[in-house]
Formats: structure tokens, sequence, C-alpha cells
């Protein structure tokens, strides 16, 4: 009898862990769903355990299947990247740039640079997600990611993409002009405050301050909650209440006398927006083009 080949099977698990779909896995893999049913069975009874939950309308990972995927998919993404360079012989950018945006960066970064750069690499594709949840970056793919820098995992490689900016509360003009203005953060008691609800958690973001050395967490008061920094910015700039952004997403209204920032004495210090990726996907001529591109539009900031 041969010696079993220790891949046989990863493949087809990766795709259904990717698609949470056995026919789309098939799609993705160009096989017969009855090929991948066959395939993660096979791997199921060589490992002795099950490795998805089926039900007749959904698939998802056990906790053996969980363990598995964070064991070999970076080591999927590393061969990945190598066949992908090793391929290129030319090292010329091509392929599919595969994404994962913060969604404040996309007026400030992607919509800058996409148009110049499809133009200068017609052979690369760009595949953009626009999500605040970055969890799945490396089983999901992805080729690089747009974050803000304190969330971006300690083994990813970053590239800062804004100057450093800071953390402060905004209002309308129109709006202090009616309500005053909060001197110190426990003065946003008597404003109404437009609340965040972050979209990867689910919770009201906290407000935070350094007030005589010491942190301070503050849960705003309002009557409007969103989960959308755009429009948050957009019924500040109305007057709606106020709100609280960096001085580097809110630069533009600040710029066209919509908002004016308060508290500036009590910001919790400097953070900044950072392109980061694998050490394995730093290589890909693809995403040099991309990581070029984004050190451009860097310059042209600081010019």
């Amino acid at each position: 009898m041969g010696r079993q080949n220790p891949f046989d099977g990863l493949a087809e698990f990766l795709a259904i862990a990717k698609r949470q779909s056995i026919r789309k896995a098939a799609l993705d893999l160009e096989v017969t769903p009855g090929a991948i049913s066959q395939a993660l069975q096979k791997l199921e009874r060589r490992l002795g355990t099950p490795l998805f939950h089926r039900t007749t309308r959904r698939i998802s990972l056990t906790e053996a299947g969980e363990t598995l995927l964070a064991e070999i998919a970076p080591a999927a993404q590393v061969i990945e990247a190598s066949l992908s360079v090793a391929s290129d012989a030319s090292n010329e950018p091509s392929g599919t740039l595969k994404l994962l945006v913060e969604r404040l960066a996309v007026p400030f970064v992607i919509e800058p640079i996409l148009p110049d750069f499809c133009a200068a690499w017609p052979n690369v594709k760009v595949d953009l997600t626009v999500s605040n949840r970055h969890h799945d970056f490396v089983a999901g793919g992805y080729d690089g990611g747009i974050l803000i820098g304190p969330y971006i995992a300690q083994d990813m490689i970053a590239v800062r993409l804004s100057p450093h900016f800071h953390w402060a509360v905004f209002g309308s003009p129109d709006y202090f002009r009616k309500h005053g203005r909060p001197m110190v953060p426990a003065d946003l008691a008597k404003h109404n405050c437009i609340r965040f609800r972050r979209p990867e958690k689910g919770d009201i973001y906290r407000w935070e301050f350094i007030e005589q050395g010491q942190n301070v967490s503050i849960e705003p008061n309002g009557p409007v909650t969103v989960n959308d920094g755009e429009l948050m910015q957009r019924l500040a700039a109305r007057g709606q209440g106020l709100i609280y952004s960096s001085t580097y997403h809110a630069s533009q209204r600040v710029a066209a006398g919509q908002l004016e920032p308060v508290l500036l004495d009590y910001s919790p210090g400097t953070d900044g927006m950072f392109l980061y990726f694998t050490k394995a996907a730093q290589s890909q001529p693809k995403l040099r083009a991309f990581i070029d591109a984004c050190s451009e539009l860097r310059r042209s900031l600081t010019d």
C-alpha cells in the first residue's frame, strides 16, 4: 500500500472553509461537488474527526476544523505566494491583488490611488473588500490590508499611509453657536453626541481621553446611533450633534469649515493609517507595485 500524501484533501478543505459551501468550493477548484465531498470525507477519516458541521442549509467549521484552519492557512498563503513569484518570470505585476480595507481609508487612500494604479498596471485586477473586520486576513487569502496602526497584528509588515493624527471631538460651527463648546470631557454629558456602533463588534464605541495623566473613557449620550463613519460625519456637519473622530478622517470637512475640533488637549495620543501584509507576500510584484503607489501618495501628503 502506497504512503498517504499528507496534502490530500487540504485544498478542498481550505476552499470549503473559505466559501462555507461545497458547491462554491467546487466552482473555485473547477471540480464537481461530489469530488469535493469525497476528498473531505477521506481527510476526515484520515484525521479521525469531523471538520465541519453540516446541515441542509449551511456548513460551518467544528472546533477541530477551526484549529486545522488556523495552522495551515498561513502555510497555504506562503506556498501560494511563492508559486506566484516563481511563475512570474518577467517580474511584471499581474494577477489579482486582493485587499482588505478599513472603511475610513476608502476616500483617503483607495479613491486617490486606484485610477492611476489600474492605468499603470493593466494586467493587475484589484479585488477590494471594505470592512472593519480584519481577523480573517490570512484565512481570507488577502495580499494586503489597510487599517489603523494599533489594530494590526504584530507579525505583519506595515507601511505608513497617513500623517500622524490625533483623536478629538468635532461639531459644526452652528452646533457650537447654539450649544457652546465642551471645555473638559465631563462637559460632554450636557451635549448631544452621535454614538457610533462598531460594525465589527456591535458595541458602542467609548470616547477616550487623557485627563491629568489618567485614561478617561466615556460612553456618549445622544438620541442617534450609527454604524457608518461617513454618515456620522455628515450628521455632525449638519449640526445633529458632536462626534468622536480623528483629525485625519475629519480633515476634509474641517478644511471646508463644516466641522471644528474641540478637546484636542485631552487627545489620547497619535495614530496612523497603515498598509500591512505578511512577510511572505511582500515579494509579489503586484503588491510591490501597490506599495510603491501608496508610498507616492504618502510623499505627496508631506510635500
